[in-house]
């Protein structure tokens, strides 16, 4: 076929990129040339509209065992000769058109990452965007997102131990669905994603190939549209049984000696893995297209090249250990086949029942080698404008605190994520410490040594909405806040940027902002970026999603059994709040769903005041003077106490402890940097001590189950209880219900 410009712009190309194509290639492509750099330069594998900022996040520090994005994960020291492997991932086109496989092939992709590179997954975490959770569109994709990521996890047999949850209407069309896990590696251990050695033989080994997921990194670099769910080929099928088999054969053929380099068929699939491994180690390679294990018949070049059939690896051997590894496969009943070899002359050639179908130079097609990189204009949104009008002032400040609190804790963004978390195995492993114990980030135990893996999730996107710099260093500083208040010291995060189409200027402005505001607070708090995921093109009919940089944090606790959990303990136990009260109600919960006020700035923050509070609560939880940590987030002070009596079926009674604050803003309001905590009498001298003149108030005390508020019986810990478990329940039980009579 002839292949012109049009040609490349039905593959998403640029005509621009494609006359860069013909001159990198000194000719015009054919067609299975320029489906390959179709997926390569696609935004989802080259970065090309990100990479520029990218490079200005913090990416060096001294516990780092690998440089920032050379590897398929981050890697970090963890002492006594182990790291940590770690990376979270977005799958949010495939999960808006099949939520239930685009969830699970996303925690099976984010595993494969961490057990390419020699390391045992020990812990699964996920963060959710969906819109309004009473429509019927929303239920839908929850509904198959939680099973997807429940049956994989769960199958796999990784706990998935933490996460988070939001709903907001303007993820309606385009849900969010960003993967994390952790794995443990031996040092020395670890498996590079790096070609080497001329004539060393090219393996491929797991599932066999299809034609599911063809195309897919193009997909995830476009708007979703009404035509979307015509490219349901795009969405990859993923079998966790296969995956788990493949996890025990790479480990098991990783300690033979015989694997020069490895790395997972992700997005692009097969030309995504020979180019980036040639690439990086400046070689090339001779691949037979026709060796391909498949599952289907009369698959075409460009098929083989671009599929996304999961649970798939491409291995470099040893030249002449190849025995070794067919050995390992042929045990666990997995497809293993020699498909080609190591070349020195950097250029890959792709042969079918040896007709060269494509030949390609392997660095053109990489990120970092000759994918193009630009730098798009940028300009404030209109929208802010209103943000920085509201007045404060101009919200009433209600009588019935009680009925606004009890509004609050069913929000679905803040009520209990029961009903979704039941549904998945955390204890499977054995290593998750917080099953009977929670605390602000999920504690993992990191075997086999006695230290502590903390972990979490972290990005309220109202607030980055509001203030792309300031919001992003908020979900930076949030993430750190929870691995200190669960005892652990933060090392590292991994970001998954999940913005609208980078081609409109406002959008970008945001996805600048944010970068630069999380660059700033990873320097603050000495959590280099080990790497992560760029998410353009996440936009609705009506626009763009809020702007969404996730951050997975990684902590590190010496000793597991020195974690601090977020709970009272006793009766008579002191509560303190430590960090100042406030009045600011902006981007709060309260302000957007009591009052409907949807611009606003974001709440208070000072990044110098917070890191000087998470010195405060190490140096507490250090000394064993407190018995609980819990931070003051989503749905104000009042949230935070009552969450914290959940756990063992305590009361309080408290006070606010500054008359001059507007009551709203005292107990609802998300001003930052502050925490809840809680002191025994006999321990109160030594935590007042220690404290200093740091900024801290005592609230009240712990009472047998009973809720006291400013003087006022506001009920049983029991009463808020139900309401806190089961509003999402209720929610969703009242609407089936709604639908079973309209039917009628």
């Amino acid at each position: 076929m002839e292949i012109t410009t049009k040609t490349a712009q039905q593959l998403r190309l640029t005509e621009e990129e494609f006359e860069l194509i013909k001159q990198k290639l000194g000719r015009t492509p054919n067609f299975n040339e320029l489906c390959a750099f179709s997926g390569m330069w696609s935004e989802h594998c080259s970065y090309k509209n990100s990479i520029k900022w990218l490079k200005t996040l913090p990416r060096e520090g001294k516990k780092m065992l690998v440089k920032a994005g050379e590897e398929n994960a981050g890697l970090m020291d963890i002492g006594d000769g182990y790291g940590v492997v770690f990376k979270i991932e977005s799958h949010n086109h495939p999960s808006a058109i099949e939520p239930f496989q685009g969830a699970a092939t996303g925690v099976g992709g984010i595993h494969r990452d961490i057990f390419t590179m020699g390391a045992r997954p020990v812990a699964s975490l996920n963060s959710l965007r969906f819109g309004n959770l009473a429509e019927p569109k929303t239920q839908h994709l929850l509904a198959g997102v939680v099973h997807g990521i429940g049956h994989y996890g769960n199958c796999f047999g990784v706990p998935i131990v933490g996460g988070e949850i939001y709903f907001e209407q303007c993820y309606h069309t385009n849900p969010l669905v960003n993967a994390m896990s952790a794995g443990i590696v031996k040092n020395g251990e670890t498996v590079s994603a790096t070609a080497s050695g001329t004539g060393n033989p090219v393996f491929f080994v797991g599932s066999a190939t299809g034609k599911d997921g063809i195309g897919g990194a193009s997909f995830a670099s476009a708007d979703i549209t009404e035509e979307s769910t015509e490219e349901l080929p795009a969405v990859q099928v993923g079998d966790p049984f296969q995956e788990k088999k493949l996890l025990e054969a790479c480990l098991e053929v990783i300690k033979t000696g015989a694997v020069v380099g490895m790395q997972d068929m992700g997005a692009a699939g097969i030309i995504c893995s020979t180019s980036e491994m040639s690439a990086k180690g400046g070689v090339g390679m001779r691949i037979d297209l026709d060796k391909v294990p498949t599952r289907q018949k009369n698959m075409k070049a460009w098929e083989l090249l671009l599929s996304e059939s999961q649970e798939r690896m491409l291995m470099v051997v040893e030249k002449g250990k190849e025995a070794l590894v067919t050995k390992v496969f042929d045990k666990w009943d997995l497809p293993c086949a020699e498909i080609g070899e190591v070349t020195d002359d950097g250029i890959l050639r792709f042969y079918m029942h040896g007709e060269l179908e494509a030949e390609l130079p392997a660095n053109d097609l990489v990120l970092g080698g000759g994918a193009p990189q630009y730098t798009r204009e940028y300009k404030e949104p209109a929208y802010l404008a209103r943000v920085k009008a509201f007045d404060p002032e101009s919200i009433p400040v209600p009588d019935d605190l009680k009925g606004i609190a009890e509004q609050l804790i069913t929000v679905p963004n803040i009520a209990s994520k029961r009903w979704i978390y039941v549904q998945y195995d955390s204890m499977v492993g054995t290593g998750n410490a917080s099953t009977n114990a929670p605390s602000d980030a999920a504690v993992v135990v990191a075997k086999p040594t006695n230290k502590g893996l903390a972990l979490t999730t972290d990005c309220n996107s109202r607030y980055v909405f509001a203030d792309p710099y300031k919001g992003a260093m908020i979900a930076v500083a949030e993430a750190a806040r929870n691995i200190v208040c669960s005892g652990g010291q933060p090392l590292g995060i991994t970001n998954c940027l999940n913005f609208g189409n980078p081609y409109d200027p406002e959008v970008y402005y945001q996805f600048v902002h944010a970068i630069k505001g999380m660059g700033d607070a990873c320097r603050k708090f000495d959590t280099p970026v080990t790497g992560g995921n760029v998410s353009f093109y996440n936009q609705n009919p009506e626009g763009p999603v809020y702007p969404t940089p996730t951050i997975g944090m990684v902590g590190l606790l010496d000793d597991v059994k020195k974690k601090m959990t977020l709970d009272f303990k006793a009766i008579d136990d002191l509560i303190f709040l430590i960090g100042r009260s406030s009045a600011d109600i902006n981007s709060s919960e309260y302000l957007n769903k009591v009052h409907g006020v949807e611009y606003s700035p974001a709440p208070q923050f000072d990044i110098d005041v917070e890191l000087e509070l998470q010195q405060k609560i190490a140096q507490l939880v250090q000394a064993g003077v407190i018995e609980s940590a819990h931070d003051v987030s989503e749905g104000g002070l009042f949230t935070t106490l009552i969450e914290s009596c959940f756990n063992r079926d305590l009361g309080i009674d408290v006070v606010a402890s500054d008359s001059n604050i507007r009551k709203d803003g005292f107990w609802f309001g998300e001003a930052q940097s502050r925490v809840v905590v809680s002191v025994k009498p006999a321990q109160a001298a030594a935590f007042r001590k220690l404290i200093g003149n740091h900024p801290c108030e005592e609230l009240g005390v712990v009472t047998n189950g009973t809720v006291e508020v400013d003087g006022m019986n506001w009920g049983t810990t029991f009463q808020w209880k139900e309401k806190y478990d089961n509003a999402i329940h209720n929610l969703l039980a009242s609407h089936e219900s709604e639908h079973a009579m309209s039917a009628l």
